[in-house]
């Protein structure tokens, strides 16, 4: 295992901000870490990569303690904050080199090279940090966290403030550095854990709600109720639609287009087109709509 947490424990006077907190994240796994602010997930972030202490329980990595070797600790993980800690009045080359250094490690020059082509830094390898855009900063932050080559990585909104294009190249990266090492990412952009994490731990109030990959979070977590979203190629009344077999709640959402529920978790779609060529009614397009994660974590964090 590449990350155990066991039991974890975090009180700040009487607040507890962990609550007990037990996990496993495997070699080679990229893994969604979520909750609503306050939740505990940068606490916990923190005592993985050994800056704070939890109160109790074990924490490891790559099987070192965080209390017992937290150097070892140190040496197999690379970690993003969410502020990204960068020295703007350094040219991006001194910061790396500067970085490097403190892991000591040998042909610095050629590391360097490497990871400057890696995270996409070739054109702005020359420039001071200060002069960069934010999604570029944050490639640096990025190439700081991957300069020694660690095993795993610990990602903490690594996209926040980014635009949508620099959004994707960030991701592109993250899931680039996934095929070799294991990830920890925690950010409040649902679409972003669906699109490039194997599994979601979800955490609300120091405690985790939901450790699972995201479909069987979403099948677990859904209620009974199946919605269809139901276009008609003219006006319908409402009380017509009511009259359709299995149909126990409709909502409109324009004179054409209608969510017609079933609360007993029954697929009802083809009740609705056999309805629709006995009343006459042309279908333009029906859909079911399934419960999407965003939902779910409103779910289970309300």
């Amino acid at each position: 295992m590449s990350v155990i947490v066991e039991n974890a424990v975090k009180l700040y006077g009487e607040q507890r901000a962990l609550n007990n907190v037990s996990f496993e994240i495997k070699s080679g796994e990229i893994v969604g870490f979520i909750g609503p602010n306050g939740a505990g997930k940068s606490t916990m972030m923190k005592i993985i990569c050994g800056f704070i202490p939890p109160s109790s329980g074990a924490v490891k990595v790559n099987g070192f303690d965080v209390l017992e070797n937290p150097l070892e600790v140190r040496k197999n993980i690379g970690y993003l904050p969410e502020h990204n800690p960068l020295y703007p009045e350094m040219y991006v080359k001194e910061y790396l080199e500067f970085a490097g250094g403190i892991y000591k490690i040998k042909n610095i020059q050629e590391r360097i090279k490497d990871i400057i082509a890696q995270t996409g830094l070739e054109r702005e390898q020359h420039k001071k940090i200060g002069a960069l855009s934010k999604g570029y900063r944050q490639r640096v932050g990025l190439a700081q966290a991957l300069i020694h080559d660690p095993a795993v990585l610990i990602l903490d909104e690594p996209t926040t403030g980014l635009d949508p294009n620099q959004i994707v190249e960030i991701r592109n990266l993250i899931s680039e550095a996934g095929k070799s090492k294991t990830i920890m990412l925690s950010t409040h952009i649902m679409q972003e854990v669906e699109a490039i994490c194997d599994r979601i731990i979800i955490i609300n109030k120091g405690e985790i709600v939901a450790n699972d990959r995201t479909s069987e979070i979403i099948q677990n977590t859904a209620n009974n109720e199946v919605t269809v979203l139901i276009e008609f190629s003219n006006d319908v009344d409402e009380a017509v639609l009511l009259q359709i077999p299995g149909v126990s709640k409709v909502r409109k959402i324009n004179d054409k287009n209608w969510l017609l529920s079933n609360d007993q978790g029954q697929d009802f779609r083809e009740n609705i087109f056999q309805y629709a060529v006995s009343k006459g009614l042309s279908v333009l397009s029906m859909q079911k709509k399934e419960q999407s994660l965003e939902e779910v974590f409103h779910e289970l964090t309300k």
